[in-house]
């Protein structure tokens, strides 16, 4: 209960964090926006941790009878040693994180938030056929699930002459990306203690971040035309920090943490509703309208999302085996 509490908190804060990021792409590049919310991510990851360590050593020096509150007594002591798993962890999630990130903001600059909510979506629908290649089982429903969600995705962003908005093929293509930054996580999540995958997020933030300033020079500029002043920073300042301290730094964190009890099924089904936010956020904050067509589009993706998760029937179809 208190993992899908977690969630939901999670996917309100993911769904209201598309309309920071479509707000964000009228001011700056779509680099230099991520670069600055991965870093100002992992910044907050960092305070946090800092913290937790403190907490931690003052209780276990209060149950031993000790009193030692140097910070530097944490870097020697076994338990805050981090797990070689965190850097390898955090270098896999950085740069799938650097990927899906930068082909979302890329797409939003051709997009609405609303589409572009349901859109990234599709990654639900996408793990369970990732699944494959790495031997899980797959049921039946994930195909009836594909079926549907193609539907949708018809009504929602193809139009009459059979063409799609470039935009939203963009940010379905980051949908990939995602759907791979979901089954990171849920590799390392289970094996690492709650403080290493707080460094594991740190990890990951900050190589993602990394990566985007490296893009800034080299890719920014094929997507905006105006001079970066300190007006532009200041109109654009508040969406940066929402994206970069609740939907990084808080949003990323609360998903892995929560990823450590929940059901994988249930998970992906909650996380689900950060599209339903979107919508909500891009109608009532930025105005955005939604055809019938659409809206009934956006539907259909949902209901295909959260079929894929549902563990109905017994029909299973077991992925590729994997040579050495």
């Amino acid at each position: 209960m208190k993992s899908t509490a977690l969630l939901t908190v999670t996917a309100f804060i993911w769904g209201m964090a598309f309309v920071a990021q479509r707000l964000g792409m009228d001011y700056v590049g779509p680099f230099l926006f991520n670069g600055l919310r991965m870093f100002l991510g992992a910044m907050t990851l960092g305070i946090v941790l800092l913290f937790t360590l403190l907490w931690r050593r003052r209780q276990k020096s209060m149950e031993s009878g000790l009193q030692r509150t140097e910070v530097a007594a944490l870097k020697t002591t076994h338990e805050y040693r981090p797990d070689r798993r965190v850097f390898i962890g955090g270098l896999a999630s950085g740069l799938v994180l650097f990927a899906a990130s930068n082909i979302q903001q890329v797409g939003m600059v051709y997009t609405t938030a609303s589409k572009a909510g349901f859109l990234t979506t599709m990654y639900i629908v996408l793990v369970p056929i990732l699944g494959l290649f790495l031997k899980q089982k797959t049921h039946w429903n994930t195909w009836v699930s594909v079926a549907i969600s193609v539907v949708g995705l018809y009504l929602l962003s193809v139009t009459s002459d059979l063409t799609m908005q470039p935009g939203d093929l963009v940010v379905l293509m980051s949908a990939l990306f995602w759907a791979l930054h979901i089954l990171v996580i849920d590799y390392f999540a289970p094996r690492l203690s709650r403080t290493d995958l707080l460094r594991l997020c740190a990890t990951q933030f900050a190589i993602a971040g990394l990566l985007s300033i490296i893009c800034i020079p080299l890719l920014d500029h094929l997507f905006v035309t105006h001079t970066l002043d300190m007006e532009v920073l200041i109109q654009v300042l508040p969406a940066i920090l929402y994206a970069g301290i609740l939907s990084t730094g808080v949003g990323f964190t609360l998903q892995a943490v929560a990823q450590r009890n929940a059901n994988p099924a249930v998970a992906a089904i909650v996380m689900s509703l950060e599209a339903v936010f979107s919508v909500i956020g891009g109608i009532v904050l930025l105005n955005e309208v939604l055809s019938g067509r659409e809206l009934l589009g956006c539907l259909l993706m949902f209901v295909a999302a959260v079929l894929a998760q549902m563990p109905l029937g017994s029909l299973t179809f077991k992925g590729p085996i994997q040579h050495e």
